[in-house]
């Protein structure tokens, strides 16, 4: 079998597209690159599904635990405090748990014990309770001076949030913001271990190097070739999230602007 067959039969295998039987003997690069490339696809939708949404409600977290009023301030608190003291792995096998245990009264929450959506949602509590304290505390940094002008210029409410606030804890917050997104789909590796189950033997990238190590005795060549399709996609959310920085910062002189260093980001 040539390898480009192999990628025809196997490059979407992950999301149930191509061949359903893995190989079992006699095994290629091109076929341990393929299978394991197509898990990637899994990492990738847990990273960016649980980034997109935790964004915004770390944003509701951050400004919560800023609020003057205990009944908002408290909560935000405690979800905080909870999910950053305590591993993400063990957050797996509570949320499994708990969900699993909802659906033999709800039948409505069975989705929730797949790997797709259950472990989706712990990552997404996750990763909003380690942002919501990256930006409470850029709200907590933006200068006086900055509120002050506001004011000055008739600012008040949502319109001084909104223009002013919020844009300025962003471009604060955003370097080390960067870091929990390259944590964050470095952590997805995790769902293998967790107690929810892959969907048909779909699993995501560790499931296929885990597949191709006990086969083959030889962990030292799928594991390197995970190693780098995460650093690749390390490299691509430096880029995306880089981008982004320069947005946020476009308005200040260059000497002014918030750099962000490859190298801190790569070895967080």
């Amino acid at each position: 079998m040539s390898c480009l067959q192999t990628i025809q039969d196997y490059g979407l295998r992950a999301i149930g597209i191509g061949e359903r039987l893995l190989p079992r003997e006699n095994f290629t690069l091109c076929e341990q690159f393929t299978l394991i490339g197509s898990g990637m696809i899994w990492n990738i939708y847990f990273g960016v599904c649980a980034l997109v949404a935790g964004f915004f409600f770390a944003n509701a977290l951050a400004v919560a635990k800023g609020s003057r009023h205990a009944v908002l301030r408290k909560p935000a608190e405690w979800f905080i405090f909870v999910f950053r003291g305590s591993p993400l792995f063990i957050q797996f096998f509570f949320g499994y748990f708990f969900f699993l245990t909802l659906k033999q009264s709800y039948p409505v929450f069975e989705p929730f014990t797949a790997a797709w959506l259950g472990a989706l949602v712990v990552l997404f509590l996750n990763t909003a309770a380690y942002s919501g304290e990256i930006f409470y505390g850029a709200l907590r940094s933006i200068p006086k001076g900055d509120v002050e002008a506001a004011d000055a210029y008739g600012f008040s409410g949502w319109p001084r949030f909104r223009r002013i606030v919020w844009p300025t804890m962003l471009r604060l917050a955003w370097p080390a913001y960067t870091n929990e997104a390259i944590f964050l789909f470095h952590s997805t590796a995790l769902v293998f271990f967790a107690g929810f189950p892959t969907w048909q033997q779909r699993g995501d990238a560790l499931y296929y190097a885990n597949y191709f190590a006990d086969k083959t005795f030889n962990p030292f060549v799928p594991y390197p070739i995970l190693a780098m399709y995460f650093i690749l996609l390390t490299l691509a959310v430096i880029a995306i999230f880089g981008f982004i920085n320069r947005r946020l910062n476009r308005h200040l002189p260059q000497e002014a602007r918030r750099k962000m260093k490859l190298g801190v980001n790569l070895f967080r």
